[in-house]
């Protein structure tokens, strides 16, 4: 399931194709929690656990592929993607030995 495919079923679009199976062991506590807080939306503890564990999910695969800049930091970043700096000696150098032992030279 891609990112997309999770965000749409999320929007209450149906997904087909088979269901999978999850198991999870948990304390009396943990569940009574999961439940008061399934009831409390009108929902059964299976669509409150599953649905809340795919937005998690998306959350955290967000968090480790976006990068968010500060104002500042985004100028600066477009600054120097339009304007490079000069390369100096070392990455001249890095450069050189890098096409010699590629043999791009």
């Amino acid at each position: 399931m891609t990112i997309q495919d999770a965000k749409n079923q999320g929007k209450g679009q149906v997904m087909h194709g088979k269901l999978e199976r999850l198991e999870a062991r948990l304390t009396r506590e943990q569940k009574e929690l999961l439940q008061q807080a399934a009831s409390l939306e009108g929902r059964t503890l299976t669509d409150f656990v599953v649905s809340s564990a795919q937005a998690a999910a998306l959350r955290t695969i967000q968090e480790h592929t976006l990068m968010s800049l500060t104002k500042r930091d985004s100028e600066a970043f477009v600054e120097a993607l339009l304007n490079p700096p000069e390369p100096g000696a070392a990455l001249l150098a890095a450069a050189k030995r890098y096409k010699q032992s590629t043999e791009l030279l």
